[in-house]
């Protein structure tokens, strides 16, 4: 169970980095900054999942 979240998160989070890093981010949010909201919209994204358990 949460194992298995834990690791597609990682995962997940692995390959949008790479993404990122190819992208044409602007210059404020590079780094730290896009990570976090990234992070949050994969928060958001995950919260969809409370309803189907």
């Amino acid at each position: 169970g949460t194992a298995l979240g834990f690791t597609l998160v990682l995962v997940l989070f692995a390959a949008l980095r790479e993404r990122i890093d190819a992208a044409d981010v602007p210059a404020p949010f590079r780094g730290a900054s896009i990570g976090l909201i990234t992070a949050g919209l994969m928060s958001m994204a995950f919260m969809g999942f409370i309803g189907l358990a």
